[in-house]
């Protein structure tokens, strides 16, 4: 593929990446007001629901592991569509499961397709070349960080108006677009073909340093907006007592932190190297930590105390991210499938970790998450000096 004019096809190819972005989040997000719903339908316990969660981001890893690296020899458009054709038969199965077990199975099966989703970074390297990559990769960590912020409303409006298998549905009626869509823009990339095998992929990945080193900045990146949505509970309801209403609607700033955080990353984007942004993406986290620490040491508990710090980090993350997968992936263009889902799955390993390491310091829970800002920055920063004294900086587009 070319690189897309600014035309009706390229508004629709850019609308498409948008909806894969977004596709690749809803399942997980919007579904979490209707846990007592789905409880009360299949008689089990609300936490056998939530167990729905942790397979399900379970297996759309093991998915996207296996379809990243087919994509680079079998092609992305056939991969995604036959993944998306999996989603739909899995959401439909859970709207028609009539037993917890039922249910479970084809949400699996969800999740499988799911994992179709990792072609979105992909695509972006295959159809865009120079600052245009990292511009779009800009728009899509915006775009699905507003979706998250927005989550808590509209599954509460989905599951009000339409039941627990409102989400269920939508997720098909937006999957069907993107099916229409992909089979419409999309085309086999010409250079797709690759004769590696999926273990020497990772392993050629692996084995770069720079590779590891970029991705590793973006896992960390993300780390921090992971355990800020698993804890943020806990802040603003458990601890500072606020409603679910309430809660909802603080969380709305974290969407708008998204949006000033694509602002200024775009402004950065072709004037600034991405591995500079990268550094000052990380820096941001690392002031948030400062921030909140300080905060809450002097101050106490609060929600500007919390807010003001995370509308800085996800200004870092929202940075950070576009810059350092634009980096992993420019150095392996014909492994742009193996590389986006490795990055992926780094992604959610460390995120996960994070999270988990925060939450068993429940009783000081502000402090952990500071220190986790502080700590990400300081072991981004170290990476990016060792690469820059060893290796030398990529920043080839």
């Amino acid at each position: 593929m070319t690189d897309p004019a600014f035309s009706t096809a390229g508004g629709l190819l850019i609308f498409l990446l948008l909806l894969m972005s977004l596709l690749g989040v809803f399942p997980l997000d919007v579904i979490l007001p209707s846990f007592p719903a789905l409880a009360s339908e299949f008689s089990v316990q609300t936490a056998d629901i939530a167990w729905s969660v942790s397979l399900f981001a379970v297996g759309v890893a093991v998915s996207q592991s296996l379809i990243g690296p087919l994509s680079d020899r079998m092609g992305r458009k056939r991969l995604l569509l036959a993944g998306l054709l999996l989603a739909v038969v899995g959401a439909a199965g859970c709207i028609a499961a009539d037993q917890y077990w039922v249910f479970m199975a084809f949400r699996v099966l969800q999740a499988a397709g799911c994992g179709c989703f990792v072609l979105t970074q992909a695509l972006v390297q295959d159809i865009y070349t120079g600052h245009r990559r990292n511009t779009l990769r800009i728009y899509l960590t915006s775009a699905s960080g507003v979706f998250i912020s927005l989550s808590p409303l509209i599954g509460s409006a989905l599951q009000q108006f339409f039941g627990w298998a409102g989400s269920f549905q939508a997720f098909i009626g937006l999957a069907a677009i993107v099916v229409v869509l992909s089979a419409m823009l999309l085309e086999e990339q010409p250079n797709v073909g690759s004769s590696t095998s999926l273990i020497r992929s990772y392993v050629k990945l692996l084995r770069d340093s720079n590779f590891f080193i970029f991705a590793t900045c973006a896992a960390l990146a993300f780390a921090c907006h992971f355990a800020f949505i698993v804890v943020s509970p806990l802040l603003f309801m458990d601890r500072m007592a606020l409603s679910e209403y309430v809660f909802s609607t603080v969380f709305l700033g974290y969407g708008a932190a998204y949006i000033i955080g694509g602002f200024i990353a775009h402004a950065l984007n072709g004037k600034v190297a991405p591995h500079i942004q990268v550094a000052l993406g990380l820096g941001l986290i690392g002031c948030a930590g400062v921030v909140l620490l300080g905060w809450f040491l002097l101050g106490g508990l609060s929600v500007t105390g919390i807010l003001l710090p995370m509308v800085i980090c996800t200004v870092g993350t929202t940075i950070t991210r576009p810059a350092a997968t634009t980096c992993a992936l420019n150095l392996h263009p014909e492994l742009a499938g193996a590389g986006a889902a490795l990055s992926n799955t780094l992604l959610f390993a460390i995120g996960g970790l994070a999270s988990a390491l925060v939450a068993v310091v429940e009783d000081t829970l502000p402090v952990g998450l500071a220190v986790g800002f502080i700590a990400t920055a300081m072991g981004g920063g170290w990476l990016l000096r060792r690469l820059a004294h060893e290796a030398g900086v990529v920043t080839s587009d």
